[in-house]
């Protein structure tokens, strides 16, 4: 019969419970988001103690730096550097994960 869906089986685990290709997709694709947050969080606070002790190394040592870096400015350049360390891991792994998995099909 044409009409007959009774031995069709499901192509993906996800299918089975109800998930379509779709929604496999979007679950990949928070997955991937997911994974780049780790990443950049982890950047984000290496780069922080990367930046702060030199910063703060300087304003103590250097006569310049005395002068001219306020707390702000030492607060500033602290977070400019997590946060752009952040970003740019975050970015880096969500597209290395998504080009990675971009040519596999759907799992069967």
């Amino acid at each position: 019969m044409a009409g007959d869906l009774s031995n069709v089986q499901a192509s993906s685990p996800l299918e089975m419970n109800g998930l379509g290709p779709l929604d496999q997709k979007l679950v990949m694709a928070k997955r991937y988001g997911h994974e780049g947050v780790v990443a950049g969080t982890r950047a984000a606070v290496l780069a922080t103690i990367a930046s702060a002790v030199p910063t703060l190394a300087s304003v103590r040592m250097s006569p310049w730096a005395k002068r001219n870096l306020n707390p702000t400015a030492q607060a500033l350049i602290v977070s400019l550097v997590a946060g752009s360390a952040y970003f740019i891991a975050a970015d880096k792994t969500v597209l290395a994960t998504a080009r990675k998995n971009s040519f596999r099909p759907l799992q069967p």
